[in-house]
């Protein structure tokens, strides 16, 4: 129990580094700072326990949403919400670079490829070599059985997470399995494994853990060590995963990577197969089976509240959670810092959330905008606490308002008008750093400041991974698939949107139930809402392969409010402008395999149209 105490806090502290020396995806150094050999290090206790502590550093960060990173892997991060329709940064400077000007194999910037497998390599090493070490003489510090099965539990667990992270983003890629290559010999260059040989393998092994006495906990309580992997989160991934293979992405609809074969021939991408649905329906059943009575959606009587309160502390809608986080940090290219106006303490103001983001919320009603006869069919404002609020955002629902932050509203912490028109405090022509669509990001920011002298702080908050809203929609888009008149469709969006403080589903639009297109469209927009900058949506609308599609289009102009005057015409902001032209090709829908990893393999083949 040791062990697990000194993972929590902060999981970047892990004391002993590794050395990472190679060029190869696999090359992981044998030795530790120090000059220390894997049997020095793995017949010492603490040494032992750091080298398994570096094998968290590989759990993403989705509340790093500052695209111009300076602290490590971007593909780690959450980069996705500004590489989607959802976030425009004023430092874009690398999303920029992919989603303006297109990109190739070789200087793609969020790549999780030579991170993840120096990381499965480690987990490897450890798993091989790691065993029981007795207290000896004067020396105090042990090993027992039982701490390594939980640790040993814990490196299989990553390992075969760290799987499940890479098919997210690469598809089918070569699996280890148990083995620990040498980086320096031809063993290291290994095809890449099939689309259902990953997925099966990352299941089975998840169900293993599941199975296993000893290992995993069933859940964490302890808000101190959420970071650590459970059977919940093990029963999660099982779902997350055989729901991305039944997607259309990676279940035989992507005519060109049916064509993507090994040099021996052997296929890499499935020809189509519906059953996958109902592996998958049965995986995430089995998840929310154990998740009843351990997991529930956070809501207080305020829908507002729940919404906000659900991001600033533990509770038990977070399946899995981070320590390491950019939530605390302002200014210090931190989360609170790009979505702070310019005005107020150490503001940055980079954050932009798309025009196309802001009109799918829906109205107070519960329909979209198209539907809804609350939506003001001309321009207009309406008095609102003495300020003119432009009337499209007049009667949204809960979630809008905790996600968006317009001109007219009031900054929380000293109450002020915001403005972003050309001329104002926040405007264009006062600093470099302005949100280019005139919204800012208000999700799951800090309303309060602490030690508001010159080093304010925010609330530490987890940044979380898994939460239960996510998986209630998935269930609801499962069932559209192989059931659409089941009414659990219905039932498990409609929790989600109950929270959410607007109408039921089943209550203003129960003819959809047994509409298979139109529940899809409902999933889809509810889990575009829900989800909003999470880390959701680059992945959702490629494994739908819909980026090209009207309403879910990743290339295309996108549009914002006019942030460029003329100087003190307030009236001139709120038409809406081209603020960026994106590019989305066919071959987007994967990530390409750095062009580094093929050009020292004979066997690795690139992703389709690459």
């Amino acid at each position: 129990m040791k062990a697990l105490n000194l993972i929590i806090k902060n999981i970047y502290i892990i004391g002993v580094l590794l050395l990472f020396t190679g060029c190869s995806f696999l090359d992981v150094s044998d030795e530790l700072a120090g000059n220390l050999n894997k049997e020095e290090v793995f017949n010492d206790p603490g040494y032992t326990r750091r080298w398994h502590r570096n094998i968290f550093t590989g759990i993403p960060d989705y509340s790093n949403i500052r695209v111009k990173d300076v602290s490590g892997e971007l593909g780690l991060g959450n980069p996705w919400a500004a590489l989607a329709d959802e976030l425009n940064f004023g430092d874009m400077s690398e999303a920029g670079y992919e989603v303006q000007g297109g990109f190739h194999s070789g200087n793609g910037k969020f790549h999780r490829w030579v991170t993840l497998y120096r990381l499965i390599r480690q987990a490897n090493i450890f798993l091989a070599c790691s065993h029981t070490i007795p207290q000896t003489g004067d020396q105090l510090d042990f090993l027992g059985d039982e701490e390594l099965q939980e640790l040993k539990a814990q490196a299989r667990f990553l390992r075969a997470y760290y799987y499940y992270l890479l098919f997210e983003l690469y598809g089918p890629v070569p699996l280890l399995y148990d083995n620990v290559l040498d980086p320096y010999k031809d063993e290291l260059d290994l095809p890449r494994n099939s689309v259902d040989e990953v997925v099966d393998y990352v299941c089975d092994e998840m169900q293993k853990l599941i199975d296993e006495e000893g290992g995993l906990k069933e859940i964490e309580l302890d808000e101190n060590r959420l970071a650590l992997p459970t059977k919940g989160v093990a029963l999660a991934i099982i779902a997350k995963i055989r729901i991305l293979a039944a997607s259309p992405l990676f279940n035989g609809e992507y005519a060109e990577a049916l064509l993507v074969t090994n040099h021996d021939g052997k296929r890499l991408f499935p020809d189509k197969d519906p059953k996958k649905w109902n592996l998958a329906q049965t995986a995430i059943e089995n998840f929310l089976n154990f998740a009843n009575g351990k997991y529930e959606l956070y809501q207080e009587q305020d829908p507002n509240q729940s919404l906000y309160n659900l991001f600033m502390k533990y509770n038990k809608e977070i399946i899995w959670a981070s320590s390491k986080t950019f939530f605390n940090k302002l200014p210090d290219w931190g989360y609170d810092w790009v979505c702070t106006p310019f005005s107020e303490q150490k503001g940055n103001q980079t954050a932009a959330v798309m025009q196309e983001l802001v009109d799918d919320f829906f109205m107070q009603d519960g329909l979209s905008i198209e539907e809804s006869p609350l939506y003001p069919k001309e321009p207009g404002f309406t008095k609102i606490d003495g300020q003119d609020i432009y009337n499209e955002w007049i009667n949204r629902e809960p979630r809008f308002y905790q996600s968006v932050f317009y001109q007219g509203k009031k900054w929380q912490v000293k109450n002020n008008v915001i403005e972003f028109y050309y001329g104002s405090k926040n405007g264009a022509d006062k600093t470099s750093n302005f949100p280019a669509t005139g919204y800012l990001l208000f999700k799951r920011t800090c309303r309060k400041l602490y030690n508001q002298g010159s080093s304010p702080k925010v609330q530490y908050r987890p940044s979380i991974i898994f939460r239960l809203a996510d998986f209630y929609l998935l269930y609801a888009e499962v069932l559209t698939e192989t059931d659409p008149t089941n009414p659990n469709i219905l039932k498990y969006i409609d929790k989600v949107r109950e929270r959410a403080g607007i109408p039921l589903l089943q209550d203003i639009r129960p003819e959809i139930l047994g509409n298979q297109e139109l529940l899809r469209e409902a999933v889809r927009r509810e889990r575009r809402v829900e989800l909003c900058t999470e880390g959701q949506r680059f992945f959702d609308v490629r494994r739908w392969m819909i980026a090209e599609k009207d309403g879910y289009k990743q290339g295309g102009d996108f549009y914002g409010m006019n942030m460029y005057g003329p100087s003190g015409d307030k009236k001139a902001f709120y038409k809406k402008v081209l603020i960026e032209n994106r590019i989305f090709e066919k071959k987007n829908y994967l990530y390409p395999i750095p062009l580094s990893q093929v050009q020292i393999s004979n066997q690795m083949v690139q992703n389709p149209l690459w």
